[in-house]
């Protein structure tokens, strides 16, 4: 794809069918997945998409529910094919382009920026381990917007590293597979068409001599895609964030929840060795840190402008100070879509340490320069921080990108 200068240029200038009632087999719904007319994808959101995820942003903030609005306007906008190969109607973006995207989206709207960036990765993972059928039932309709997909790998007793599964999945005598357990922040929970859920398929086996621990998943767990309007899956979203509002985060659970072993991703036993390899994708959610870093200081230019204090040498030195942190983490972040270091995955893992302290720091002296004007309640700069708050803790979360990255030290 075109490189991240190139991209980042261009800055500043229907709600889908229901899926299938049965669940006989989840990716076989006669007449649209083949021979469909898909659109022209776009590498970046229009100025119209973002002046319209702008609007949507203001209003969840406040209302803290599910981002509906925001939801319509990424199916329709095609942003949600970035990934998909072309060869079943996406634009096959790589990292680089993908963490621009989410950047741009993020600058406007962060809450959507990272139901896109969860909706690709989960795509990405499909287009990585799954089938044939997979790919030609799944991947047309997470392109064309029909379908918005989300990852349901939290639980609240499994810590970050997703270890301690409560949710258990069992195979049958028929050759089904029965899940039961529940899901905590869940990004896009009771928004998305199609989940992909991690669970404990066997139990752990002791490790070997020679076994190294990654420090994320644990033997024995599979990752199923289950459609969300699937018997026994059931979305909650009665959590209240205090930042990324729109992002509909909330719990799923799945009870006696039996699905074919049609909905399997990847083999049986497996999931943490696919989890182990996204890092290595390049793809980072230090992107959405750097759109509201870019949002902050974007803030603090058109404040600057507005009180003419553009005349003042410190005010200027001050933004330049602001504007190198942003160019830093930014850079940071193009470097680890780019996959040029000797190690792609620690690159991917300081890229968000680095993006998200900067977006935290930036903010916060962007309220401090604004002074009594960023202290009203409905000024921006306060869900900046919220927002900017809210990356550290999204999986890996920052404590456990520290860990991943120290590891191997201590063997």
């Amino acid at each position: 794809m075109g490189s991240a200068d190139s991209l980042t240029a261009v800055r500043g200038s229907t709600v889908p069918p229901a899926l299938p009632d049965t669940y006989a087999d989840p990716f076989v719904e006669a007449g649209t997945a083949r021979g469909h007319a898909f659109r022209t994808t776009p590498l970046l959101p229009s100025p119209e998409v973002l002046s319209r995820l702008s609007a949507c942003a203001e209003a969840a903030d406040l209302s803290g529910e599910p981002d509906r609005e925001a939801v319509a306007v990424l199916r329709e906008s095609g942003l949600l094919a970035l990934v998909v190969p072309t060869s079943h109607g996406g634009a096959g973006a790589d990292a680089v382009a993908l963490n621009s995207c989410v950047e741009h989206v993020a600058s406007v709207n962060a809450s959507a920026a990272i139901m896109l960036f969860q909706h690709c990765a989960v795509t990405s993972r499909i287009v990585e381990n799954g089938t044939p059928a997979q790919h030609r039932e799944v991947l047309p309709r997470l392109a064309d917007g029909r379908w918005l997909a989300a990852s349901a790998w939290s639980e609240s007793g499994a810590g970050a590293a997703k270890k301690n599964l409560s949710t258990r999945a069992h195979r049958t005598t028929g050759g089904d597979w029965l899940l039961d357990g529940a899901k905590s922040f869940t990004t896009s929970a009771g928004l998305a068409d199609v989940y992909l859920v991690l669970a404990q398929s066997q139990e752990e086996s002791a490790p070997s001599a020679s076994a190294q621990d990654t420090g994320y998943g644990a033997a024995g767990q599979t990752f199923f895609l289950i459609p969300g309007d699937h018997a026994g899956l059931l979305p909650d979203t009665s959590m209240r964030l205090a930042g990324m509002r729109g992002s509909a985060t909330g719990f799923v659970s799945v009870r006696e929840c039996r699905v074919p072993d049609t909905a399997r991703l990847g083999a049986t036993g497996v999931a943490a060795s696919i989890i182990a390899r996204v890092r290595d994708s390049g793809a980072t959610l230090g992107a959405v840190a750097v759109g509201i870093a870019q949002a902050a200081l974007d803030a603090a230019h058109e404040h600057a402008a507005r009180r003419g204090l553009y005349a003042h040498q410190a005010v200027r030195h001050r933004l330049v100070d602001l504007t190198t942190q942003v160019e830093t983490a930014r850079a940071v972040v193009e470097r680890a879509g780019r996959r040029t270091s000797a190690d792609p995955g620690l690159t991917t893992l300081h890229s968000k340490l680095a993006a998200s302290a900067t977006a935290e720091r930036v903010v916060a002296d962007v309220a401090q320069f604004l002074g009594s004007a960023g202290y009203v309640e409905t000024h921006p700069i306060n869900r900046f921080g919220r927002d900017a708050r809210a990356v550290a803790l999204m999986g890996p979360t920052n404590d456990l990108c520290k860990e991943l990255v120290s590891l191997p030290w201590n063997r």
